[in-house]
C-alpha cells in the first residue's frame, strides 16, 4: 500500500513535467496558444520595465512589481520543469538574467540602482524559439538577424538609459529626468553630441566613450543585417563552415556538395 502512496505523486509529478514540457516546447495548436499568450505577457512586462522609472512614485507600482514577480517566478519554475536538465538549465546565461531580474522585482527598495538591467529580459526571451516562431510560419525567418539587431540596439538604448539616469542625473549633468537620459543617450550613440547634456567628471566622460563605441557597434551591425545577403545557417559536413547562401550547392570554402532543406515550402 506504502508503495503504491509513494508512486502516485511521483507519477503525478512526472505528468506535470511532461505537460509543462509539451506547452513550452511543443508544437499542437494548445502548445502555440499558450507560448503566443506567454509571449504576449512577457512583451507587457518589458513594457512595464521600460516604464518603471516614470511609474516608480506611483501608488500602485509596487502592487504591480510584486504581481510581475510572481508571475516571472512561476513561469521560471515552469520552465525548470519542463526542462530535461535542471542544473544544466540553470547554468545558460539567459536564465541567470532572469533569475537577477528577479531579484530587482522582489527586492525593489535595496535594489533600485539595478532596476535598469530589468529591460534586458527582452533580450532573454530572444532566445527562446518560441519567440520566432510566428516569424518562420509566415516565411519570414530571413528577416530574424535584422528584428534580433534591431531588439539588440533598443536593450543596449533602454539599459544605458537607465543606468545614466540612476547614475548621473543632478542638477550638473543637465538631467532632470528619464527622457533627458534617453534623449543624451541616443545623441551619444549616434555621435551627434550636441553639447547641452554632458555627463560630470572623469567617469561620466569613460561612460559617454563606452556608449558611442558599443553603440556605433550596434548600429553597424543592424546596418549589415539589412544590406548584406541573406544567408542560411546550415554547416557544411566536410569544413565546417557555417552559413550558406540559400540556393548553394557547393560549400563556397572547400566545394563540398550540400543539401540544404527547402524551408519555403514547409
Amino acid at each position: 500500500m506504502s508503495k503504491t502512496t509513494d508512486e502516485a505523486p511521483q507519477s503525478r509529478f512526472a505528468r506535470l513535467r511532461s505537460t509543462l514540457r509539451l506547452l513550452y516546447h511543443g508544437q499542437s495548436p494548445t502548445a502555440q496558444r499558450f507560448q503566443a499568450a506567454a509571449l504576449i505577457v512577457d512583451l507587457a512586462i518589458i513594457v512595464f520595465f521600460i516604464l518603471t522609472p516614470l511609474l516608480r512614485e506611483n501608488a500602485s507600482f509596487l502592487w504591480i512589481d510584486y504581481s510581475i514577480a510572481a508571475l516571472l517566478a512561476a513561469d521560471l519554475i515552469a520552465r525548470a520543469l519542463a526542462s530535461t536538465d535542471v542544473l544544466r538549465w540553470m547554468r545558460q546565461f539567459p536564465v541567470i538574467i532572469d533569475i537577477f531580474i528577479l531579484l530587482t522585482l522582489l527586492a525593489p527598495t535595496w535594489l533600485v540602482n539595478l532596476g535598469f538591467l530589468r529591460i534586458m529580459r527582452l533580450w532573454t526571451l530572444t532566445r527562446s524559439s518560441s519567440f520566432w516562431r510566428p516569424l518562420r510560419k509566415r516565411g519570414l525567418e530571413t528577416y530574424q538577424p535584422t528584428v534580433q539587431a534591431v531588439i539588440n540596439l533598443l536593450v543596449f538604448l533602454f539599459v544605458v538609459t537607465g543606468f545614466v539616469y540612476t547614475a548621473f542625473a543632478n542638477e550638473d549633468s543637465g538631467i532632470a529626468g528619464y527622457v533627458d537620459a534617453l534623449y543624451f543617450t541616443v545623441a551619444t550613440v549616434t555621435t551627434t553630441g550636441f553639447g547641452d547634456i554632458v555627463l560630470p567628471g572623469t567617469w561620466g566622460k569613460l561612460a559617454s566613450i563606452v556608449i558611442m563605441i558599443i553603440g556605433i557597434s550596434l548600429f553597424v551591425r543592424l546596418a549589415q543585417s539589412i544590406f548584406r545577403p541573406y544567408k542560411v545557417h546550415f554547416p557544411c559536413p566536410q569544413c565546417g563552415l557555417q552559413k550558406h547562401d540559400p540556393d548553394a550547392v557547393h560549400c563556397k570554402a572547400c566545394g563540398h556538395v550540400l543539401n540544404i532543406p527547402d524551408h519555403g515550402h514547409d
